[in-house]
């Protein structure tokens, strides 16, 4: 299917000109999600206060992960003929793409070229791999998407990664993906609009406030399970915090304020599973996200996720999902590699 007519590029462009790169695969939840905040602040505003064009690498359509086309305004080499002059966007957008890659040589070039003339650079979902690979903005922060993370902390190190919606911190902007990139581009909108204006928005799209960016990105354990005890809570986020090197229960239990015996009993009532078992799931969750969106090895794998041997690791991970590691791993790459090659 062609989207053809999802945006058009507006002249004069304006001092809230934004352009938005399209990698093959990108999000269209997270990308239309952006899109219709800006149309919206213009509807509400009675005047075009945003214009915005799609650039792609070769000009060419690009599919979405949902496999919906949309065409481009125009190829990165005509982009960059703007980048040094008065005609630059105010923003530049990297709509990452499935399966994770980094930027080609081109691309990275040019938003080196965008930091260098002062222009705000964003990364909606795996579009943080991107300006990452690139070296740039290293003592920034970045709000990864929480499918992504385990890859981009282990690939990154030293950079300050976060699992908020979005972090705008200077002259980076990261955006999880999905609906939080609503919520970000409402944010970005605050700089220049009144809250009413933007109250409008919020009736308009039927979301009843813009969600601030420290907020977490997946479901609390409520939704799924109920009301449950604080130390229940306090004793998954320390789970969540020491992957890769796992505490004892007794060490879990006495930071959550409670004894092991009370631990046990408090999981298996509100999680219905042991705490050391619900412990395991979580790090083999963090392995299957390792094993399907990096190239790390098994064993590499199995460190990374707090396991002793990677034949443990092994025995573990089939008994909990049915398959061998390798073959979840094989399984992943063959589907990558029927995708099409990232633009």
């Amino acid at each position: 299917m062609l989207m053809s007519n999802i945006t058009q590029v507006r002249s004069p462009r304006s001092e809230n000109d934004i352009a938005f790169y399209l990698m093959e695969g990108f999000s269209m939840h997270g990308f239309s999600s952006a899109l219709s905040a800006l149309h919206l602040v213009n509807e509400m505003s009675d005047e075009e206060r945003y214009s915005w064009r799609i650039v792609s690498l070769d000009g060419g359509d690009v599919t979405s992960d949902c496999g919906i086309r949309v065409a481009s305004d125009l190829p990165l080499k005509d982009e960059k003929r703007y980048t040094a002059s008065k005609d630059r966007p105010s923003l530049v957008v990297v709509c990452g793409g499935t399966p994770i890659a980094a930027g080609t040589t081109s691309l990275n070039t040019w938003l080196r070229e965008c930091v260098k003339n002062r222009m705000l650079v964003a990364a909606l979902a795996s579009g943080v791999f991107v300006p990452a690979s690139a070296g740039l903005f290293k003592d920034r922060r970045w709000a990864v998407h929480w499918e992504q993370y385990p890859a981009f902390a282990e690939r990154f190190p030293d950079l300050k990664t976060t699992q908020s919606l979005y972090e705008i911190d200077g002259d980076l902007l990261t955006c999880a993906g999905g609906a939080a990139a609503f919520d970000m581009f409402l944010k970005i909108a605050e700089w220049n609009h009144s809250p009413s204006c933007l109250k409008k928005v919020c009736d308009k799209a039927m979301v009843d406030r813009r969600r601030d960016p420290g907020l977490r990105q997946r479901i609390p354990l409520q939704a799924e399970f109920g009301v449950l005890p604080e130390a229940v809570i306090t004793a998954v986020e320390q789970m969540e915090a020491n992957v890769v090197d796992p505490l004892c229960l007794d060490q879990i239990a006495d930071k959550a304020g409670i004894s092991r015996r009370q631990l046990e009993r408090l999981f298996r009532k509100g999680l219905g599973r042991a705490p050391s078992r619900y412990y395991a799931e979580l790090r083999l969750e963090r392995a299957a996200l390792l094993l399907t969106r990096s190239e790390m090895s098994v064993t590499d794998v199995a460190i990374a996720c707090g396991f002793v041997s990677s034949s443990h690791f092994t025995k573990l991970f089939r008994a909990n999902y049915g398959i061998a590691p390798q073959k979840m791993r094989t399984a992943a790459m063959s589907a990558a590699k029927q995708a099409k090659p990232t633009r």
